[in-house]
């Protein structure tokens, strides 16, 4: 058969036939690699292996005397350069598999190809170990000599950022063998989730749904196919809750074991030093979010009720569209002309590289079975571009995901220049273009909207974007703190692991919100849980410093829009607090979290005005 490359193959696939819609771009991953099979990637596979054992044989057991040469500073950042070109190397090939196997996870060739990628990566970056481990060996005073030569002063953020690690390295042995099994260990039960998630298939009026699609049923302005939905996933989820649960209780007990080992002392000590932000920071949103919820989604909720003329709602009327109010379809063509627009109003530049997306089909918007669900921004690696997925349905949520995850390309693309090492951004402030780009769509959409039903509509999704984006993703991270806590006393049942999900979430949504049977098995199909731990604090995080960053630039938009951008383009070469100090403001501060949250609560005042 002959080879086909990814943007012929592509093209062979089904499209989304949707006339509402529109034609939906596929991806063109060729930028990466041509296709699976091709000789190139079997190449730098190889290339791969030859540099990664040239350079452990070149510098293993070096780095010290190098940097107390008198050109230390110059043979180091050589050394550093070379890695660095490695990282992007093994990183273009590992962005290839990830990206062409999230395309359809039911793919056997495509996982076959996923899994041999990541072992083989895995297998020759066991030779790059040493380095960082050996550059924290080198001593501060004879490092910081180096680092006065302009070759290696250019990689401080890196090596500083490197140096935070040391405390929690182990020997070189020991790191190797936790690298090696990690093939074995986490990734295969990250896989394993994601490909039982993607073959999952849940009964709605008859027909056999995979989740996404179903999910999206729960913004059906229909209440019957909500309640439908719900109880689908509820029943098929259940079906699969020891699974679920094993993968929770496996890879907890895996995190546990690995912070032991390190010498971490809370369960999320490691997520906050990858996020470098401090625990006290995080403490410090989620107490303001926690003591917030009653004035937030309490009210929210409250109100939300009413207007279906209820006491309580059931859980699938969460994210219902307002009654009576018809819910706009957006083409994708709407879709790119309404995001650009708010992105040019802001920044002619961000819009320009927002554009290129759709272009170069850097996007691969179609639902498709198999298909990875939700929603993401790769970056794959700097001498490439950021690609995005989505599953696009032309609900207004829908277009929000797409500013999004635009906001997420753009500052990927700008971060780039940095290099492989200081390109990528920390969770924290990842989050913020992102979230950036939502509200300036959103505030776009609002301002010509002149009919007051649908002005109300729009400012209900929006409290309720924030609420999920605020709110829902605390309630998480408290949910995964007393998985991961209760775990250390042995494994959880499913139920268990139910009862903990129901506490955060009856607290957190408060008592306008009747969660039904079924409820309980909801925790299972998050992927940040299995991924990412710990990972969702970053999402409130982000949301509340747009919130206090959007009000800055409100008050005063001269020149606001170029220190943003410059803020984005640092990618991780700088600290929260000296990023955000341009802008006045400081997340250490506990007023800076209530300025957040109050913009949320200005918006819910507003609603409530239009009931009066």
């Amino acid at each position: 058969m002959p080879q086909q490359t990814f943007a012929a193959g592509q093209a062979a696939q089904a499209r989304t036939a949707d006339a509402a819609l529109g034609a939906l771009p596929e991806w063109d991953l060729s930028d990466l690699y041509p296709a699976i099979e091709s000789a190139e990637v079997r190449r730098d596979l190889e290339r791969a292996h030859s540099e990664c054992v040239a350079f452990e044989s070149d510098y293993r057991g070096k780095l010290a005397a190098l940097a107390d040469r008198p050109d230390g500073g110059a043979a180091l950042a050589e050394a550093v350069r070379r890695y660095e070109a490695i990282e992007d190397l093994l990183g273009r090939l590992m962005s290839f598999a990830s990206l062409a196997y999230a395309s359809d996870t039911s793919d056997p060739k495509r996982a076959k190809f996923y899994g041999d990628v990541q072992e083989r990566v895995t297998a020759v970056s066991l030779h790059l170990l040493f380095f960082t481990l050996e550059l924290n060996r080198i001593e501060d005073a004879a490092l910081e000599r180096a680092m006065q030569a302009p070759a290696l002063g250019r990689y401080r953020p890196w090596i500083e950022d490197v140096r935070k690690e040391k405390p929690y390295q182990l020997d070189e042995k020991l790191e190797e063998l936790f690298h090696e099994k990690s093939v074995t260990g986490y990734s295969a039960w990250n896989r394993l989730f994601d490909e039982t998630i993607a073959s999952l298939r849940f009964e709605v009026a008859g027909e056999e749904l995979s989740i996404e699609p179903v999910l999206n049923l729960l913004q059906d302005p229909d209440g019957a196919k909500r309640e439908a939905a719900a109880r689908a996933l509820a029943k098929t989820l259940k079906a699969n809750l020891r699974l679920f649960a094993l993968v929770t209780n496996t890879l907890a007990k895996d995190k546990e074991i690995s912070d032991r080992w390190r010498g971490f002392k809370d369960v999320a000590d490691a997520r906050h030093l990858s996020n470098r932000v401090e625990r006290e920071v995080v403490d410090a949103l989620v107490s303001a979010v926690r003591a917030a919820y009653p004035r937030l989604s309490h009210r929210y909720y409250r109100l939300k009720a009413r207007w279906f003329g209820k006491d309580r709602l059931p859980h699938w009327d969460r994210n219902a569209p307002l009654p009576d109010v018809p819910m706009q379809t957006f083409s994708w063509d709407e879709a790119r002309r309404t995001v650009i627009a708010a992105y040019e109003a802001f920044s002619p530049k961000m819009a320009a590289i927002a554009d290129r997306f759709f272009e170069n089909r850097w996007i691969d918007a179609p639902v498709r079975p198999g298909k990875q669900p939700g929603a993401f921004s790769h970056p794959t690696v700097p001498s490439a571009h950021p690609y995005v997925l989505l599953n696009y349905q032309g609900k207004p949520r829908d277009v929000m995901t797409l500013a999004h995850e635009l906001g997420h390309g753009v500052h990927q693309v700008l971060a780039a220049p940095n290099g492989p090492l200081m390109a990528p951004t920390p969770l924290t402030l990842a989050e913020t273009a992102s979230v950036f780009g939502e509200m300036l769509t959103f505030k776009a959409l609002l301002a010509r909207t002149t009919d007051r039903a649908q002005r109300k509509a729009m400012l209900a999704a929006k409290v309720e974007d924030m609420i999920n984006t605020v709110v829902r993703q605390i309630a998480f991270y408290s949910f995964e703190r007393k998985v991961h806590i209760e775990r250390r006393n042995g494994e959880l049942t499913p139920d268990q692991i139910g009862d903990l999900w129901m506490s955060v979430q009856g607290e957190s949504l408060g008592p306008a919100i009747e969660l039904r049977e079924g409820y309980e098995t909801f925790w299972s199909y998050i992927p940040h849980f299995v991924h990412s731990p710990f990972y969702v604090y970053a999402y409130a995080f982000g949301d509340c410093l747009v919130n206090s960053l959007y009000a800055v630039y409100e008050r005063a938009s001269e020149g606001f829009a170029e220190r943003y951008l410059a803020m984005l383009a640092a990618g991780g070469t700088k600290h929260h607090a000296e990023l955000l100090k341009p802008f006045g403001l400081d997340a250490r501060d506990p007023a800076f979290w209530e300025k957040g949250l109050k913009v949320i609560e200005r918006m819910i005042d507003e609603l409530e005005a239009m009931e009066a």
